[in-house]
């Protein structure tokens, strides 16, 4: 006699998976309309789900870098501290300007060497909105004539990223208490810059330009084109041609191939 199995009707819990995938798709439409909140676990930019941001007497901070995996160590060492609560991070100046007017920090530390606009235009733009908010600035270049540049912009203090997981714990106490920071080595350099005037001939000369004029001086460095630097800097070709004209007269250069030779000259010099 064939043996026969009772085949039980389909349950109807699928019918409320399908009900919690539309809930969750909805719930995850109404997430993205908000501002993004993260953990600190996390190596994307967005506003920090940090609890010591709650507490009144930690320094909120907001970094901004757009290497994830250096944020990501600078934001853990921010947070060893019990004083310090990283509440926002940023990869860009625009992200920045967004998290900083929703996050309020009393402090910013930023990238020199940000893609688009860089640090020192993002110190400006902070400035301009919000005068008062002190503004760190980390940067790989190891040189006076940046560090000169960030404290011009407005930023309270100048830290390279060869000695920022040493000396940035102490760079943020300084600036909240008011002072400028400057490592040891660095101030020397800008004590002989500055104030004893020992410079490098092409430093004096490099001084004339703006700061948007150096970027553009260190891109045509760099090798890259006309249209391409206006792509990074978010400029028309135009405008770009129009900071390459003013180089070339600032520099006393005779044409378009000189102020690139110049260029590739002063970026090789400083491994840019």
């Amino acid at each position: 006699m064939p043996i026969t199995k009772k085949i039980k009707a389909p349950k109807r819990a699928s019918a409320g998976k399908s009900a919690t995938s539309r809930l969750t798709a909805k719930e995850a439409r109404r997430q993205a309309a908000e501002p993004e909140v993260k953990s600190t676990a996390g190596l994307s930019s967005g506003v920090v789900a940090n609890p010591k941001c709650e507490l009144p007497e930690s320094v909120r901070i907001v970094a901004v870098d757009d290497h994830p995996l250096f944020r990501h160590g600078l934001i853990q060492l921010l947070n060893s501290d019990d004083g310090f609560s990283v509440c926002g991070e940023a990869a860009s100046a625009g992200e920045a300007m967004d998290i900083i007017r929703k996050v309020k920090p009393h402090l910013v530390i930023a990238d020199l060497g940000l893609k688009g606009t860089n640090g020192l235009e993002l110190t400006k733009m902070i400035l301009a909105e919000f005068p008062q908010m002190p503004v760190l600035i980390l940067s790989m270049y190891d040189e006076s004539l940046y560090a000169v540049r960030s404290l011009r912009a407005g930023a309270r203090g100048y830290v390279t990223k060869e000695e920022a997981l040493g000396s940035v714990l102490e760079a943020v106490r300084e600036v909240m208490n008011g002072r400028t920071y400057l490592s040891p080595k660095m101030a020397s350099q800008v004590i002989s810059k500055v104030v004893v005037n020992r410079v490098a001939p092409d430093e004096d000369i490099i001084d004339r330009l703006s700061d948007r004029e150096l970027e553009v001086l260190e891109m045509i460095g760099a090798g890259k084109e006309i249209k391409a630097i206006a792509k990074a800097l978010h400029l028309s070709p135009k405008t770009v041609e129009t900071h390459r004209s003013h180089i070339k007269e600032k520099l006393n250069l005779e044409n378009a191939r000189q102020v690139a030779r110049f260029a590739q000259q002063w970026v090789s010099e400083r491994a840019i």
